[in-house]
């Protein structure tokens, strides 16, 4: 058997809502004490300069507003549990922590290499050099992906009225963020958004066997 798709013994924990309440713990603190933004966040600035290592972990932790976070936890809240209720615990917890951490390194390496690349050896005095990556969309999209491999027929309804099945919702998804990042100026982080796709794609096919554009051809072929 392939060692990278060697199953977990099935295990169950809610795992999902020990997540929502350390973002929650985490909110508090950064509310309260905001200074620790940037040090939770990921910046090339944190990793490279003063050494945080933890940052690629804490970042998918920390959330700049309570719109932010409560749309991420609203997600994480109605996705993360019938997704780990199917896979389990441990895959959940590893298909979600791996690719989170995987966005935020794949993010610093292109900030950190753009502001040596444009500033040389004055990349310290870049803005690209100090940008703090925060939040856990990333590793959210890569849930939503699951869950539309995992459910391909269920249906998700826009502001509650509108039925759009996952697999349509997931395209959408993908052009919406995909033209944003070459279209708009914002503070969203589009790139990791298109990053958490693309790495719940991979883990599908190379963790566990899976071909997301197989399943939705198979569900709807009736």
């Amino acid at each position: 058997m392939n060692p990278l798709r060697r199953p977990f013994k099935y295990s169950y924990y809610n795992a999902t809502l020990y997540i929502i309440g350390i973002n929650v713990l985490v909110y508090l603190i950064t509310f309260f004490k905001p200074g620790m933004t940037s040090i939770l966040g990921l910046s090339p600035s944190g990793l490279f300069s003063q050494h945080y290592f933890w940052q690629p972990l804490t970042y998918m932790f920390t959330h700049g507003s309570i719109t932010h976070i409560l749309f991420n936890m609203l997600t994480l809240l109605f996705f993360g549990i019938p997704t780990e209720k199917a896979i389990g615990t441990k895959e959940f917890l590893l298909m979600y922590l791996l690719c989170g951490i995987l966005i935020g390194l794949i993010s610093v390496a292109f900030f950190y290499g753009f502001s040596i690349y444009l500033g040389g050896e004055y990349y310290r005095m870049l803005p690209y050099f100090y940008y703090n990556l925060i939040g856990a969309s990333g590793a959210i999209y890569t849930l939503l992906l699951v869950y539309s491999v995992i459910f391909p027929k269920a249906k998700i309804f826009i502001w509650g009225i509108l039925p759009v099945p996952a697999p349509l919702l997931i395209v959408i998804y993908f052009v919406i963020e995909l033209v944003s990042q070459f279209s708009s100026v914002s503070s969203v982080a589009h790139y990791a958004h298109l990053l958490g796709l693309l790495l719940g794609w991979l883990y599908l096919v190379i963790r566990m066997g899976i071909h997301p554009v197989k399943v939705w051809i198979n569900a709807y072929k009736r």
